[in-house]
């Protein structure tokens, strides 16, 4: 009989580890002149109401999956985009310091987000030389880079192969990680939804694989009857 080789799913190899990259849910609104509080540098906003609807639907979405870890980060909005997901697996959230948010300098505390919706040419700026550090005080690329992988480093570390991970991040780390997975331009990926899902598969060869990205479909209303 003649062989025949049917296409199949990707399935990763058994002594590979796969993390489920979550984008934060929305956070309270920037207001001019109320800066957010600030936690090693770093905008500490909570999310809004929308934010935590997104959550409880990302913890719908993941609770059936065979979860082994779930990580966050430093900054309130990771934890508590995190903490409905917790609730229905049981997992406690690690903290992994390298994967907190891109520092944005002088535009922190809810300030680049103001200029954004403002149109400033920093911030345009930003985009077109594809680079954080084009803000003064702003972490330098490859400063990012590093810490980045190190982060997932440990995430690989923590779970050891063949197992999943949920890794609550920031727009501007699962970018970079996305980056790094992918080779593209700096800020390729930089514009991730709010709660949505993204997976990484990484190798025992150190090799990364980005399986999916934004995917959002768990947000998605379902019509009215």
């Amino acid at each position: 009989m003649t062989p025949r080789f049917p296409q199949r799913p990707f399935v990763p190899p058994p002594d590979a580890t796969e993390i489920v990259l979550i984008r934060h849910g929305a956070s309270a609104a920037a207001v001019p002149d109320e800066p957010f509080p600030l936690i090693g540098g770093h905008a500490d906003p909570p999310l809004s109401p929308e934010g935590r609807q997104q959550a409880e639907a990302v913890g719908a979405r993941l609770e059936a999956e065979a979860l082994a870890r779930v990580f966050v980060t430093p900054l309130r909005r990771t934890a508590e985009t995190a903490a409905p997901l917790c609730a229905r697996t049981g997992l406690d959230p690690a903290v992994v310091e390298d994967l907190r948010e891109v520092h944005l300098g002088e535009l922190e505390g809810g300030e680049f987000r103001i200029r954004s919706a403002q149109g400033d040419p920093l911030v345009r700026r930003v985009f077109v030389e594809q680079r954080w550090d084009v803000i003064p005080g702003a972490e330098p690329m490859h400063a990012l880079a590093a810490r980045v992988r190190a982060g997932v480093r440990s995430i690989v570390a923590a779970v050891g192969p063949g197992a999943i991970a949920a890794a609550v991040l920031h727009g501007g780390v699962i970018g970079e990680i996305c980056r790094q997975a992918t080779g593209s331009r700096a800020l390729a990926f930089v514009h991730v939804d709010n709660a949505s899902i993204s997976r990484l598969v990484v190798f025992p060869s150190g090799r990364w694989l980005l399986r999916s990205f934004n995917d959002t479909t768990h947000l998605e209303q379902p019509a009215a009857g």
